[in-house]
């Protein structure tokens, strides 16, 4: 400790005079998004500090002070903006990208008003109710993050990720299968480390935040373009590379792992490359969870060629691979290992990867085409044996299980969006998917004994080797009507190959904005999602045949209703209240009366494996309350205030009205952060972070001992599914950060030391059906756990 206090010293002493940074960007038109040129750029901190766009719609600011600034963009009949929050250093340059909306009256001379509140708003600017724009610089900042986004998202109102063990996502009480993940306007599979088919989460995230630009998080009722989602919207974006600097990064975090990054420019054109790699450490650092050892890397890309006579073309691509080897016999396991059974092994990898070809062409002065070609790829193989007469001279080992899943994805992605006039924009689009699967699973579990050998028979569960296609065509528009009055509609239609089904989906959304500091929002949308294939392609043995009973079940439907207002109640503020009602039908249940609904799945590794010959007939529904307070980053210091009140319910076949797992009935969040400026130039950052969270324990269906102890394993009461609720959870995480800017060279040096649950509160993962003591035994989560984070940047 004292060591690390001497070397925070030196680096104190030794920047005590740091040199500026550069803010540079693009500004464009909301609408049309073509570049503006001629828009005045000035430094709020030092309005003599102005520069203009050139005919790109580009700006450098140059010799900007380093800390966090605030700039101001205007231009002659639109509204002005401003960019708060700039976190500018001597080891990067910033670049940031804006758009102006153009004003409803006629040209006038330009009030500038100082909103400071763009993160209130949408990149999409189609997405007009229940969205948060978020920053990759937020996701690095607040404290529990692992600089993982979905991690992010669990401040919002509206999300619950009550597991420390996973970062799914549930929205409004929806399963996590709900979620629809976006990259670069396509859709892609679940962007996570260790992830499994149909799920959308995982221990570790594969998305590198470095490499992210300002993105959108959309809980409810979501405009025409997306589709084949219930519960929220992931639409993530990269940012470009510095095109006229190269730069590199070196870092290294107990989560994320050891991490290089370069970019720069890249031809004649204005193009740039952005490239970074990294390889996971957790494991080797004893913060798994688990005494295994957890082993994931991912590269991920972004290389834009530049404008030319053709249009703009770009190529992007995440890689990411893991495995881990769950050791349970010869090993000292820990008592709250979350993974490993002292009487099994397990050996598991996984991989995802995408890659994608993007063009943009201008046609006309106010219109464009946007076409993207996608591959994805996303595998995992899972094998577990398993011992019997434990530690007996009789001992012996038999294979349980074998899964191996392969999901190939081709995607086409147009999109033509025209700004028509000040007061109309039109978009249109089309998303074909075609989906090739490989899915083989062999089980043990639950099986009879067929052949009379003494053990279950090894029973192939599922044997898929086929395709399917999602066809989805959409368009719509914003109107405009008034200064304050704003309506947004469109109608998106989905085709799902397996059950031939096609829909059609209205969404809706009008905006009134009361005064300059409040608005109010309604929104309305109609959506469906096909049921996960793990389920789609389950096989049942029908008089000795192998039949996929399953493949046929209706898409599921969801109608979202959403009011909200808005209010802007001080310089750098906002508070907001959102009040939601969602009904759901044609789930996925049983044909005979049981508990079992489709909603209930996706918050594990794993699904169901005995549930055949369903039929769509299941409904669910979840409504709430949300009261977001913020206070944007000022004055040294942030704050964030999430509150969420809701009810998530489901109907089985049995028609009995049962909670849902995910019906927590509660989560409060309350974020704060302080930087306090240091040496004597007071260009070096100490910073404090803390993020509280507490919410209502999750419910869950009960374990049958005595029928478990005489079938010799775990059988749930079915009867009283999702009866019994967890403890509530609660968790306080405190993270402190350094900053220190070169005072000579272009180079900037971050650490932090980020500490998770502070508090130890012993938060519960599950109740499980032990085989060896034949109990229910309670796993807690992980208790108190350390993070850090070094990145030096040149």
């Amino acid at each position: 400790m004292k060591k690390l206090l001497i070397l925070f010293t030196l680096f104190i002493s030794a920047v005590s005079f740091a040199q500026t940074g550069v803010i540079r960007g693009t500004v464009t038109d909301k609408q049309s998004e073509k570049e503006i040129a001629g828009a005045i750029i000035s430094l709020l901190s030092d309005p003599n500090k102005t520069c203009t766009t050139d005919e790109k719609g580009s700006f450098e600011l140059l010799n900007v002070p380093l800390g966090r600034q605030t700039v101001r963009i205007s231009f002659l009949g639109y509204e002005s903006s401003t960019v708060p929050d700039i976190d500018v250093t001597s080891g990067k340059e910033v670049i940031i990208s804006v758009s102006l909306v153009e004003k409803f009256d006629t040209l006038e001379e330009v009030v500038i008003v100082s909103d400071g509140n763009n993160k209130a708003k949408s990149i999409n600017k189609l997405a007009a109710v229940s969205v948060r724009q978020f920053s990759p610089e937020e996701v690095n900042r607040y404290a529990g993050g692992r600089s993982d986004v979905a991690r992010l998202a669990s401040n919002f109102a509206g999300v619950s990720t009550a597991d420390d063990s996973r970062n799914d996502i549930v929205v409004r009480g929806n399963s996590p299968t709900g979620l629809l993940w976006r990259l670069e306007g396509i859709p892609i599979p679940s962007p996570n480390h260790f992830s499994t088919l149909g799920t959308t989460g995982s221990p570790v995230s594969a998305l590198n935040p470095n490499l992210l630009a300002n993105s959108d998080f959309i809980t409810s009722a979501f405009p025409a373009e997306y589709g084949n989602a219930l519960g929220g919207v992931f639409d993530l974006g990269l940012r470009k590379g510095n095109n006229k600097e190269y730069e590199y990064s070196v870092g290294v975090a107990a989560f994320p792992g050891a991490e290089l990054m370069a970019e720069g420019p890249l031809g004649k054109k204005g193009g740039s490359f952005l490239v970074a790699g990294r390889y996971g450490i957790v494991g080797s650092l004893g913060l798994a969870g688990t005494t295994a050892q957890p082993n994931y890397s991912d590269f991920s890309f972004n290389v834009d060629f530049g404008k030319g006579k053709l249009g703009n073309f770009s190529v992007f691509g995440i890689v990411g691979i893991s495995n881990i080897d769950l050791i349970g016999k010869d090993v000292e396991l820990s008592s709250d290992d979350l993974f490993a059974t002292r009487d099994e092994d397990s050996f598991v990898t996984s991989g995802f990867s995408v890659f994608g070809l993007k063009h943009t062409i201008e046609i006309g002065s106010k219109s464009y085409l946007k076409t993207i070609l996608s591959g994805s790829t996303s595998g995992e193989t899972f094998e577990r044996d398993r011992y019997f007469n434990l530690e007996t001279p009789t001992e012996f080992k038999l294979r349980w299980t074998e899964v191996e899943n392969t999901e190939n994805r081709f995607t086409f992605s147009t999109l033509f969006n025209s700004k028509i006039s000040k007061k109309f924009t039109f978009r249109t689009g089309l998303l074909l998917e075609n989906f090739s699967l490989e899915n083989t699973l062999f089980d043990r579990d639950r099986q009879d004994d067929n052949n009379g050998d003494g053990q279950p028979d090894f029973v192939n569960l599922i044997n898929n080797d086929g395709s399917f296609s999602i066809i989805q065509p959409y368009a719509m528009g914003q109107f405009r009507l008034t200064d304050k009055l704003t309506f947004n509609a469109g109608l998106h239609g989905q085709y799902f190959s397996l059950n031939e089904e096609f829909v059609f989906e209205p969404r809706t959304a009008l905006t009134y904005a009361i005064n300059t500091k409040s608005s109010v929002n309604i929104g309305y949308g109609l959506h469906h999602q096909n049921v996960a294939a793990p389920l789609l392609f389950l096989n049942e043995n029908i008089n000795g045949n192998l039949v996929q009973s399953n493949k046929e079940l209706d898409l599921v439907r969801s109608s979202h209703y959403v009011l909200g207002y808005d209010l802007r109640f001080a310089d750098k503020w906002r508070a907001k209240v959102e009040v939601y009602y969602q009904a759901i039908d044609k789930a996925a249940v049983e044909n005979t009366p049981s508990s079992y609904s489709s909603l209930t799945e996706g918050a594990d590794f794993g699904f169901s494996i005995d549930k055949n010959s369903l039929v769509s007939t299941g409904k669910g529904f979840n409504q709430g309350i949300e009261f977001t307070l913020e206070k944007f980053f000022s004055k040294g210091y942030n704050l964030l205030f999430t509150s969420s009140l809701f009810e998530s319910k489901y109907e089985g076949s049995d028609g009995i009205e049962r909670n849902s797992p995910f019906n927590n009935g509660y989560v409060v969040n309350v974020l704060a952060g302080k930087e306090f400026k240091m040496g004597s130039a007071k260009k070096n950052v100490f910073s404090i972070n803390t993020k509280f969270t507490t919410a209502g324990g999750r419910y869950y269906t009960p374990v049958d001992l005595a029928a478990s102890v005489a079938a010799g394993y775990e059988i749930r009461d079915d009867a009283k599914a999702y009866s019994e609720q967890y403890d509530p959870y609660l968790r306080l995480d405190l993270k402190f950060g350094f900053k220190f800017n070169s005072s000579k060279k272009k180079r900037s040096h971050q650490f932090y030391v980020d500490f998770q649950n502070v508090t130890n509160n012993t938060n519960v993962f599950s109740k499980d059906y032990n085989r060896l003591t034949q109990q229910v035994n309670q796993i807690d989560q992980i208790g108190f756990q350390p993070d850090f984070g070094y990145r030096y940047q040149f």
